[in-house]
């Protein structure tokens, strides 16, 4: 597999680029944000770790770029900006994974490699609900003549719900079948994602909407 790092501090990104190569990824390291895009529309990569204070364009910019030109790639920010706003603003932009700095190499390899593992484990098939399809191949939504992009952890989330339409699941139920077995996923996580897809459908005109069942979870209603 390989991955591309996208991080200014020159230091910091021949320390990701060692620990990465000693775990067999290979590697490519570019040091601004102008640059990680021309690179990772290239679709040579399997993840993206991806830093948000950078020259020419921020992360945040980038990721935006990234998922407006319909690039799956699953994306971990890396940055020292850790306030919640931050937080949702790189997942809001389409990221699937934000890790803050100073960060533990086993932690950021064992989000990584859960990364690579739930995208790769998905199956590419299209589900559709009513006149709205998610398509397993593209990482797309469509309605009518409507298309719009998710990231890998939003097209995790659709499916699970989109293959139990009109049945609640359960905060537990979603982190273990959209994260995976044993991942740690706080409410609020949850609750981003869902706000993220409720979002795109309303942008597609879709008549499927995503319920809250308080205290217990969400439905998709066609």
């Amino acid at each position: 597999m390989r991955i591309l790092v996208v991080e200014d501090d020159r230091k910091l990104s021949d320390i990701l680029v060692h620990i990465l190569e000693r775990e067999g990824y290979g590697v490519d390291a570019v040091f601004d944000g102008q640059t990680g895009l021309d690179y990772g529309r290239s679709g040579l990569y399997d993840a993206i770790i991806l830093d948000v204070m950078l020259p020419n364009l921020t992360g945040f910019e980038v990721i935006r770029a990234l998922r407006s030109s319909q690039v799956p790639t699953p994306v971990l920010m890396l940055t020292a900006l850790g306030a919640l706003p931050d937080k949702i603003e790189g997942l809001d932009g389409g990221a699937d994974q934000y890790v803050t700095k100073p960060f533990s190499p086993k932690e950021l390899l064992a989000r990584l490699r859960a990364l690579l593992r739930r995208v790769d484990e998905a199956p590419l098939e299209k589900l559709t609900v009513g006149s709205t399809t998610l398509d397993g191949a593209s990482y797309s939504l469509t309605c009518m003549d409507e298309s719009v992009q998710l990231s890998g952890q939003e097209y995790l989330l659709a499916r699970l719900l989109f293959q139990n339409p009109d049945h609640v699941l359960t905060r537990a139920r979603i982190a273990e079948g959209a994260w995976g077995p044993g991942e740690q996923v706080e409410d609020h996580s949850i609750d981003a994602y869902v706000s993220l897809l409720r979002k795109k459908l309303r942008f597609l005109g879709s008549p499927v909407r995503i319920e809250a069942e308080r205290g217990v979870g969400y439905r998709l209603v066609p």
